[in-house]
């Protein structure tokens, strides 16, 4: 690690020292030049200034930059072998800004010799191109340029998401598309798989990328061969820039204020100022030479004993402060560098996000069979994040160098009262810290092929995960239920729920593309497009489960026993007591163990055609082979059964038809196989203890892939630039959905996995995107835009029969899918776009979360109405923002209840797995850009 940040720094100065002082005097015009028709970029095109011999080649993203140009209003043309010239007039350059031009050219109708040229407007010239990339998708899809997001007041890739039609982003990480949770949908950063943060579902830190640095984020619902085939509800595409249009330096500061947590009492463990920095301090770690599991199970002699039981972290106090508002910095650099006699340009861009919470979730409600527990939790959040873009280009070639790094720092603790279903009233304490880490490189290159518009594309990447749980400390105080007796520490036998837990994960990824596309004389116009990828994953995963026991001398005397464990918990495990002798130090150890390694390799090939039929109707078809195979591989087994080892081939065909029905209206229909694979965590039978489920997370060895046959038809208007309305309709049909259930076979509630035979989802999704001077043409009207979202989906999922599980019902719901999602939002603009008004809604359907067991019901979440609100002031002369954020403003009730009567609603009857509040949270920020 030291390594590469050392290597990411020295780069990251030459880059700085290489860019060339800001030129005040001077502007540049750049953009990117694509065909009418297709939205493919040409490769060489001509971009002048009319009358001059000023101008530059399009490189092989089809861009072109012409810089050191003074102020003024100028003509520019544009030419391509085999396309009709284009002039576009009033295009302004002011002194040190730049120009953004991108440029959409049709393909010439006649073989006359003489040139044929189109005149149009910069505006004119600017909507057709948005126009044409909005029409022109292979695939239905939906996204938003950085043109778009540069006029949104969206700070982070997160907040960009929200605006995507059909997606949901839950606590900046989970999203949810067509109605399909996280488990179904993937993501990609430029290119490359973006992994996991959290070990037990899919969740991406879309957070850490500025909306400044997002150069275009797409959402793909309907799959095409040149994609991964691992996604049934949606894969996000998040490209951010290489190089920058020209030198700036930005930077943000932001505070937050929480309606549930700022100025309240917060209480925690011990605290470093490490922590804000996103770090332990290694206080909590388990310390070197610390006993062996062999060791402690062979017996330890008295000495070494009590100095492991020292060597644990013991600092049980539980700390009071008041709970700071949330804090947020950015700050993000770019220069480039335009060789003036070569052309060849080269630019580095670095970003830096700060950000610190400290939310407190009061009054947790959890009554469920016989449990009835008020939970109050403490969460001390810090998030660092990094982005480091390299871009070189020379002559019509790109190589670009792109690195993310992201740690995430969450301490909490949690405090529990209530009464067991066994008969005691409890008391008991949790202190949690994990720390995680992402790190994620890409080597691309970016070449022309011969001077017929081929093109190759390579890229190299990397990716690293940490999650560290270093001392998850827990402790169980009980008495008799509804009794005055004092609460006694619960010491005699370790398990799971009051040990300390000691946990490390990591895993790397390599992986390495090639792609190759050309056009081919078939049909009235056709591209072929060939691939390869292969993408290799290695995980290991060590935990052990340690603590101190009474030892058998105290066990024999009740008195002495008592005496101890009525103690508070902070001089419960006082040196003192160790050295006495009180504890002897035990760990939970089982086979087939909870540690696990695990590996699995994808290599993928593809072969794809776009073909325009005719002038109007564009087929886009191929298939995409992916051979997969995984190993995971307890560190110790006794069943070969929980030893899992998988290897299969699938062929993956699609198939995307398109028709111009008229020039704003398309018609799509597609049809594409897709994939849903186990991760590595649902198929370890590693065993892990949720203190706030109150269940145990296993894996099932057994698990099978999903395969998701994918219908999709849509009618899409497009009235102008930007905007759309939209109908389409769906059906997914799953064979061997991997789904979640309570397995309460035993005593013991396990939520796990297993294959349901078979499901199906069918719905309608409806888009509106427009602005409201069709009402009235007035300015007011005009900077006004409306936009909606709406989902309704019916999901069908049959459990297995004779699978020997434990189910409830034979029929329900997929797991996952939203019966419905809402969004919809308006955003207005005033002052000639120096004052900016955005509000969103949304409303997701009650989802089923888990499915029943023998005794345990389904479970399911309540709908949420949520509220975002943001008014934005541009100061300074443009150079200045500020902002005010109103995030969550209704404040309704997070919920998941056991449906006991089986009506998907929460009402009389039905227990509450949990039930809680976040807060509304206002926010002011302010952004200044040099």
């Amino acid at each position: 690690m030291k390594k590469i940040i050392y290597a990411i720094s020295t780069l990251m100065v030459v880059a700085l020292l290489f860019g060339d002082a800001y030129a005040q005097t001077t502007g540049k015009i750049t953009g990117k030049v694509i065909d009418q028709k297709t939205s493919e970029t040409l490769i060489g095109a001509t971009v002048s200034i009319e009358g001059t011999t000023t101008g530059a080649a399009t490189d092989v993203d089809g861009k072109y930059t012409i810089a050191g140009l003074k102020p003024g209003k100028y003509t520019i043309l544009v030419r391509y072998i085999g396309y009709q010239t284009k002039s576009i007039s009033d295009v302004e350059v002011k002194a040190g800004d730049v120009t953004n031009l991108d440029i959409a050219a049709a393909a010439s109708q006649s073989t006359a010799l003489k040139e044929v040229v189109v005149k149009a407007t910069y505006r004119q010239a600017s909507v057709a191109s948005l126009y044409a990339v909005q029409k022109n998708s292979i695939s239905i899809s939906d996204g938003i340029s950085s043109e778009i997001i540069k006029r949104s007041p969206d700070r982070n890739t997160a907040d960009v998401l929200k605006r995507v039609s059909g997606a949901t982003v839950q606590d900046n990480k989970f999203v949810v598309i067509r109605g399909l949770s996280d488990r179904y949908n993937s993501a990609l950063l430029d290119g490359a798989p973006l992994p996991s943060t959290e070990n037990n579902r899919k969740a991406f830190s879309f957070d850490i990328v500025p909306s400044n640095l997002v150069e275009n984020l797409t959402i793909t619902k309907t799959a095409t061969p040149d994609n991964p085939g691992d996604f049934a509800g949606g894969l996000i595409h998040i490209q951010t820039k290489d190089l920058p249009d020209q030198n700036f330096i930005t930077f943000g500061i932001a505070g937050g204020y929480n309606t549930a947590s700022t100025g309240k009492n917060f209480i925690s463990g011990p605290r470093n100022a490490s922590d804000y920095f996103g770090f332990d301090n290694g206080k909590r770690q388990l310390p070197n030479g610390f006993a062996s599991t062999e060791q402690i199970s062979n017996g330890l002699s008295d000495q070494v004993n009590n100095a492991n039981l020292r060597a644990l972290p013991n600092d049980w106090n539980r700390y009071v402060n008041t709970a700071l508002p949330t804090q947020n910095y950015q700050f993000s650099i770019g220069r480039v560098h335009d060789g003036k006699e070569s052309g060849n340009r080269f630019g580095a861009i670095l970003a830096l996000t700060y950000r610190n919470q400290q939310n407190i979730y009061s009054d947790i409600k959890r009554e469920f069979y016989g449990y009835d527990y008020t939970d109050n939790n403490y969460k001390f959040s810090t998030n660092i994040g990094a982005l480091l873009n390299l871009g070189y280009t020379f002559g019509k070639n790109k190589i670009t160098f792109k690195n993310v790094y992201n740690r995430i720092y969450d301490d909490q603790y949690l405090g529990r009262t209530g009464h067991n279903n066994s008969g005691f009233d409890v008391n008991y304490y949790a202190f949690d810290l994990q720390q995680k880490a992402l790190l994620k490189s890409s080597l691309e290159g970016n070449h022309p092929i011969g001077e017929k518009g081929a093109k190759l594309n390579w890229e190299l990447s990397y990716g690293n995960i940490l999650n560290d749980q270093p001392g998850q400390r827990k402790a169980l105080y009980t008495r008799a239920e509804g009794t005055n007796d004092p609460f006694l520490a619960q010491l005699t036998s370790l398990t799971k729920e009051n040990s300390t837990l000691f946990g490390k994960l990591k895993e790397d990824s390599y992986s390495a593309a090639v792609n190759y596309s050309m056009p081919v004389k078939l049909f009235n116009q056709s591209t072929f497009k060939a691939g390869a990828l292969t993408l290799y994953r290695t995980r290991t995963y060590d935990v052990r489960f340690v603590g101190p026991l009474f030892s058998q001398a105290v066990q024999s005397d009740p008195d002495r026993l008592n005496e101890i464990a009525s103690r508070p918990l902070s001089t419960l495990f006082s040196t003192d007591l160790i050295n006495q002798g009180v504890y002897r130090l035990n760990e939970v150890a089982l086979i087939p163990s909870d540690s696990y390694s695990a590996n699995a390799r994808t290599n993928a090939g593809y072969l794809m055609l776009d073909n325009k039929l005719t002038a109007k109707l564009r087929f886009v078809w191929g298939a995409r082979v992916e051979q997969f195979n995984t190993n995971v591989t307890p560190n110790s087994y006794q069943n070969p059964g929980d030893n899992v080892h998988q290897d299969y081939t699938d062929v993956l065909p699609s198939a995307n038809l398109t028709y111009n029905l008229t020039e704003k209206i398309n018609l799509r229909a597609s049809y594409s196989r897709t994939l849903a694979r186990p991760e590595f965590r649902e198929l370890a039978t590693s065993s892990y203890f949720d203190y706030e489920l109150l269940a145990f997370q296993q894996g099932t060895p057994t698990l099978k892939r999903t395969k998701i046959d994918n219908f999709d038809v849509r009618f899409e208007l497009f009235p102008s630039a930007g905007q759309i309305l939209s109908v389409s309709g769906f059906y997914k049909k799953f064979h061997n959905a991997i789904e979640a259930f309570n397995n309460d076979a035993t005593s013991t509630r396990i939520i796990t996995y297993f294959n349901s035979d078979k499901a199906n989802v069918y719905g309608v999704e409806l888009e509106a995107r427009k602005s409201l001077d069709f009402i009235s043409p007035t300015n007011a009207l005009k900077n006004t835009t409306v936009y909606a979202n709406v989902s309704i989906a019916k999901s069908t999922a049959k459990n297995p029969v004779n699978s020997g599980l434990n189910l409830k019902f034979d029929e329900r719901p997929l797991i996952g899918q939203a019966p419905y999602v809402i969004n919809a939002g308006l955003t207005h603009a005033f002052l000639n776009n120096k004052m900016t008004f955005n509000a969103l809604y949304n409303r997701v359907g009650p989802r089923l979360n888990l499915a029943a067991g023998g005794q345990y019901a389904n479970v399911y979440d309540v709908p949420r109405n949520v509220i975002d609100a943001q008014l934005g002031l541009k100061v300074l002369k443009g150079k200045g923002e500020v902002k005010i954020n109103a995030g969550d403003i209704l404040n309704q009730r997070y919920t998941f209840f056991f449906d006991q009567n089986n009506n998907k609603k929460y009402d009389a009857g039905d227990y509450t797995q949990s039930s809680y509040r976040v807060g509304a949270t206002y926010t002011a920020s302010f952004t200044y850009t040099l």
